[in-house]
């Protein structure tokens, strides 16, 4: 899954950014041999977390000149939450959170428990599987909408509010990156495993059934699911 994360956030620098970012895209490549040998799960979310770093230290590379929201606060905030300080980071922590809602509801129809997973330790509330299987789409989904709004001018300076301890989407910005979402989830695209075409809504049940076959020992391994 981690693997998987790594390759797509290269994939998505690789094809989108306005700059030059091959230094990033040849470290984030070396990342993603260095996830296939870690010794454990420590290790392996310190490769997630350099990963990270580099990929959002050049995530405003791939946003427009045109877009009418200023991003440039994303750029000395980085990636943060709780609460997001800018709207860059605000767009993208909502985008999340759509998105691990969406898989925790595949999750559940496959017959998984979402709360019991891999990389993120369980607690109350906390559906650790959706939020594993969710990393290796975060890119492909949830960064693609927010770039998305962003570059086509969706999102407007309005839409987002900046108040005491964060920034926040307006109702009016929540319903343009929702339409965003719901359009992005439409999109078809050729699975990398098995060949045919996909929605990315349907992507995310193909990848909950692949795991399960995994775990119940059908395939030997559990193959993420990646772009070129």
């Amino acid at each position: 899954m981690i693997r998987g994360k790594i390759r797509n956030q290269r994939t998505m620098l690789r094809r989108n950014s306005r700059a030059d970012c091959s230094r990033v895209v040849y470290q984030l490549r070396g990342l993603v041999e260095s996830a296939r040998v870690v010794a454990g799960i420590p290790s392996l979310l310190g490769v997630e977390g350099s990963a990270a770093r580099l990929y959002f230290g050049r995530f405003t590379t791939m946003v427009s000149d045109g877009s009418r929201v200023d991003v440039s606060a994303f750029d000395e905030n980085g990636r943060s939450r709780r609460p997001p300080p800018d709207p860059l980071n605000a767009v993208l922590s909502f985008c999340y959170a759509l998105l691990v809602k969406d898989i925790t509801v595949t999750l559940h129809a496959v017959g998984f428990d979402p709360y019991v997973g891999f990389l993120h330790r369980p607690r109350f509330g906390r559906p650790a599987l959706a939020l594993d299987l969710a990393e290796e789409f975060r890119p492909l989904i949830a960064d693609s909408v927010a770039l998305q709004v962003l570059n086509n001018g969706e999102l407007r300076p309005s839409d987002v509010k900046q108040r005491v301890g964060g920034c926040q989407l307006e109702p009016s910005g929540r319903k343009a990156v929702l339409r965003g979402y719901e359009r992005r989830l439409d999109h078809e695209i050729t699975h990398p495993h098995f060949g045919y075409r996909v929605t990315y809504r349907r992507a995310m049940e193909v990848q909950a059934r692949l795991l399960a076959a995994h775990l119940l020992g059908e395939l030997p391994e559990y193959v993420p699911f990646v772009t070129r």
